[in-house]
């Protein structure tokens, strides 16, 4: 099996990369210049010299479509694009376009294509807006809130489009806050985790947030990239909620963090309404039943778990440099 990751040396670019080499695939990942891209996170893992990289600009057809012939995998993940919602409200033009035109461009490859390659693509609960009580389902509206938002809701209904119009085994899964060691630091889970980790070792500086009442389904991302593989791997293409079905506020994950290096976090965070976004999800939370029910997938670790993981990755960081 062939499988064509783009966006593999983000996040879960790197966590599926290693599933799939431990599966027995042969991963292609893409850059858009794999000359001079970095690939820091596969180095870290071990598995760079496992992953063929490849060059491809997914808002350009001619180079998606040129790639996939090259390479004819039988599944791809569409992983790239502008990840970072705070991020959005700056750069709402190419957060679109990378989303939006990159879903398009592969799928209409995939259709130029006429093999029966199989799609993933990477929604988000972001979509949701704010969610009920019980967790946003796949059956519930989407109420976008950000750029960000409304880029991967217009690439969720191409993806049901495409599916329904040209019989494509296209899926999407929504996937709800995941985080681990190889978030970027702009991602305030990994600001906040490094901020815990350097101020235990002696740091004088104080860490500045915005709204910690702000509350979030935070998992595990390796878990997340199960989910994926196991979505495309079905007979029928569909559409799941991925998430732990619990939430907790900014101030809880702040709390944890420095609690896990024996800090009281008071003492150490800064409130700054400059960080605050112009819209913002107080609640995000989702369902995954039917993920358990289909899929047999369930969150197994929950924030304070994936805290801990973060903490101890990030102090091995630190004696390693």
């Amino acid at each position: 099996m062939r499988a064509l990751i783009c966006g593999v040396s983000g996040q879960d670019g790197t966590y599926l990369a290693d599933l799939l080499i431990r599966k027995g695939y042969s991963v292609i990942g893409t850059s858009r210049d794999a000359q001079t891209g970095s690939f820091s996170n596969l180095s870290r893992l071990g598995i760079s010299d496992k992953v063929q990289l490849e060059s491809m600009a997914t808002h350009d057809f001619r180079s998606v479509l040129q790639l996939l012939r090259k390479v004819e995998p039988d599944e791809v993940y569409n992983l790239s694009g502008q990840s970072s919602v705070g991020l959005s409200f700056s750069q709402p033009v190419e957060t679109l376009d990378s989303i939006i035109s990159g879903t398009l461009n592969l799928l209409e490859g995939i259709r130029f294509l006429g093999r029966p390659v199989r799609f993933y693509n990477a929604g988000s609960g972001e979509c949701y807006g704010d969610s009920n009580s019980v967790g946003s389902t796949e059956k519930d509206p989407f109420r976008p809130r950000s750029p960000y938002a409304v880029a991967k809701s217009a690439a969720y209904w191409l993806v049901a489009n495409y599916r329904e119009a040209y019989g494509l085994h296209a899926s999407t899964g929504i996937l709800f806050n995941h985080e681990s060691p190889f978030r970027p630091h702009r991602f305030v889970t990994r600001k906040i985790v490094s901020a815990a980790c350097r101020i235990s070792r002696g740091s004088m500086e104080k860490l500045t947030l915005g709204n910690t009442q702000i509350r979030r389904d935070w998992g595990w991302a390796p878990e997340y990239v199960e989910a994926m593989w196991m979505m495309i791997q079905r007979d029928a293409p569909d559409d799941f909620v991925i998430a732990t079905g619990t939430s907790h506020s900014l101030e809880e994950f702040a709390q944890e963090a420095f609690a896990a290096v024996n800090l009281d976090w008071r003492d150490h965070i800064l409130g700054s309404d400059a960080l605050i976004r112009p819209t913002d999800i107080s609640d995000g939370k989702g369902n995954a039943e039917k993920a358990e029910r289909l899929l047999g997938w369930k969150a197994r670790l929950h924030m304070k778990e994936v805290i801990l993981m973060m903490v101890r990755a990030e102090f091995e960081l630190m004696g390693a440099e």
